[in-house]
C-alpha cells in the first residue's frame, strides 16, 4: 500500500509577499555586505599607509591624495589655540588641541591637532597651561579629513581664539580666522617636549556592525521562503487529509 506524496497549496498573496520578503532581504543583505567590503577596503588603505615613509607636505592641493599617509609639515604654529572638547582619554575628561600651522614659503595653514590635553581643574573654561615650539619646526602626523563629529551639546561656541569647542571644520576655521586654510587637518604623531599625548584613538570603521546586519538579511530572506514552502506543504497535507 502507497502513500500519497505531499501536495503543496500554492496561494498567490503569500506568494507575493514571499518574493517581496526575500527581495528586500537580499538587496538590503548585498548593500550591507558592500558597506562591510568598503570599510574592509579602507582598513587595508590604513595599513598600507602606515608603513609608508612619511611625504612632504608643501601645498594644500596633495592632501587629497594623502589621506591617511603619514605626512612631514615644515614651518610655523600661529597663536590661534583651538581646543575640542569631550574627548576623553583613559577614563579622563579633557580636549584635543588643534592650532594653525603656516607652511614654509606659503600663505596656506594647515589646521594640526597636536595632541590630547586634561581638562583644567582651576577653570574647566579656559585651556590648561601648554607649550608651542617657536619658530620654524618640522613635525610629522596622519593626515585626515577631520577628527570626527561628536554631538553638539546646547549652542555651538564661536570660533576664537582659546575656544573650546564641540567640533571643528577647516572651512569654518578658515572662515572665522581669516586665515588660508587647507581643506584637511593633520593627527600630530611625533615625539615632542610639550606634555601633550598623542595615543589617537584608531576610527571605527563599524566591519563587524555590517557583516551582522548583512547577515540579518539574508537570514530574513532565507526564513521567508522556507515558511513559505513549509506552510504550503502543510495545508497541502491538511486538505489530503480532508
Amino acid at each position: 500500500m502507497s502513500s500519497a506524496l505531499p501536495r503543496f497549496a500554492f496561494r498567490p498573496i503569500p506568494f507575493i509577499a514571499t518574493v517581496l520578503l526575500v527581495l528586500l532581504g537580499i538587496v538590503l543583505g548585498n548593500w550591507q555586505a558592500g558597506r562591510a567590503n568598503e570599510k574592509l577596503a579602507l582598513q587595508q588603505k590604513l595599513l598600507d599607509a602606515a608603513r609608508q615613509a612619511p611625504v612632504k607636505l608643501q601645498a594644500a592641493e596633495q592632501g587629497a591624495q594623502l589621506e591617511f599617509r603619514k605626512v612631514q609639515l615644515t614651518g610655523q604654529f600661529v597663536d590661534w589655540p583651538i581646543a575640542l572638547n569631550n574627548r576623553p582619554h583613559d577614563g579622563q575628561a579633557g580636549f584635543y588641541l588643534v592650532m594653525p600651522f603656516r607652511l614654509e614659503n606659503s600663505g596656506t595653514h594647515v589646521l594640526v591637532a597636536r595632541g590630547w590635553l586634561p581638562r583644567n581643574v582651576a577653570d574647566p573654561a579656559k585651556l590648561p597651561p601648554f607649550t608651542t615650539p617657536a619658530g620654524t619646526v618640522t613635525i610629522e602626523g596622519v593626515l585626515k579629513s577631520g577628527l570626527g563629529h561628536i554631538m553638539q551639546l546646547g549652542s555651538a561656541e564661536p570660533i576664537k581664539p582659546g575656544a573650546i569647542v564641540q567640533n571643528l571644520a577647516p572651512a569654518q576655521f578658515g572662515q572665522a580666522s581669516g586665515l588660508t586654510t587647507a581643506p584637511f587637518i593633520v593627527e600630530q604623531a611625533d615625539k615632542q617636549a610639550d606634555g601633550l599625548v598623542r595615543d589617537w584613538p584608531a576610527p571605527a570603521l563599524g566591519v563587524e556592525k555590517h557583516q551582522g546586519y548583512a547577515f540579518q538579511w539574508y537570514a530574513l530572506a532565507v526564513m521567508a521562503a522556507l515558511f513559505f514552502i513549509i506552510t504550503g506543504f502543510r495545508r497541502g497535507s491538511h486538505r489530503q487529509q480532508e
